[in-house]
């Protein structure tokens, strides 16, 4: 697939993969089954009618304006494209806390308070900007706040994906093809159903995808929750996980042998 096949065929995809009709899905999104249909027909998304599907297909909207080709609100960036460095290291510590730290984290990100936005985000162009699936993919993560090697780290650390940084951009620009394997471990850290963006992307999974594991999906948690930071807000979450890991470990090394529960 190197042309894009226009957002009423993949949201009829979507809702071929859900089994769900128009009218169903109208309901969900509190829309009028006519809007879906116009749209599934070839007409063009607006911005409330693809805010109100995001949460009835079990998307974030922002992947939505992605797939539809249409410049994202600001409301729905990441707050500050410069966090992006903390962004990758805080997640990558995150991942190696216990379960309970990792809530811990996520809570405390969620705690902290919204600040006003200073400038608009503008993510690294894709080349060619009318890609194909790998351009759209690789557009979420950067609405992730992940650049090229925020990408190779965080996937390397949940997920069994280890590529170069460099090879995100290649993806990104078409030039290197989705595979079953890339499109599992992408729908994991971005928090999306891996056979739902099979179907979006045209790749058939060679096997029915396991569950992703629960530092994939608390990864996945994370990137979102963290969108809305300022870069210093998201240092002082990188400096907290790298500490708790460090108090994690110490603690680990204490134990005395057989001290620890299965």
């Amino acid at each position: 697939m190197t042309e894009h096949p226009g957002f009423g065929a993949m949201l009829a995809w979507l809702l071929d993969h859900r089994e769900l009709g128009a009218q169903e899905l109208a309901d969900h999104a509190g829309l009028n089954a006519d809007e879906v249909r116009a749209v599934l027909a070839g007409a063009s998304p607006g911005e409330d009618l693809l805010r109100r599907l995001g949460p009835a297909l079990s998307f974030h909207a922002v992947d939505l304006f992605i797939l539809a080709r249409l410049a994202v609100p600001d409301d729905m960036a990441p707050l500050d494209a410069t966090a992006a460095i903390w962004v990758r290291s805080m997640v990558t510590d995150a991942v190696r806390l216990p379960a309970a730290e990792r809530r811990e984290l996520l809570q405390l990100i969620h705690s902290l308070p919204q600040e006003e936005r200073c400038s608009s985000f503008a993510p690294k162009p894709l080349m060619p900007l009318a890609g194909g699936p790998g351009a759209w993919v690789i557009r979420m993560l950067q609405y992730r706040n992940l650049n090229w090697t925020g990408m190779a780290m965080t996937l390397a650390s949940v997920t069994p994906t280890y590529l170069s940084a460099a090879t995100y951009g290649v993806i990104g620009s078409g030039r290197k093809a989705l595979t079953p394997r890339l499109v599992t471990d992408l729908a994991a850290l971005l928090g999306i159903d891996a056979r739902g963006l099979a179907a979006l992307t045209g790749v058939i999974l060679d096997e029915v995808p396991t569950p992703p594991p629960p530092e994939a999906v608390d990864a996945a948690a994370l990137l979102w929750e963290a969108r809305r930071l300022s870069a210093a807000q998201t240092r002082h979450a990188c400096e907290l996980a790298r500490s708790m890991r460090g108090a994690s470990h110490d603690s680990h090394l204490m134990e005395p042998p057989g001290s620890g529960t299965c």
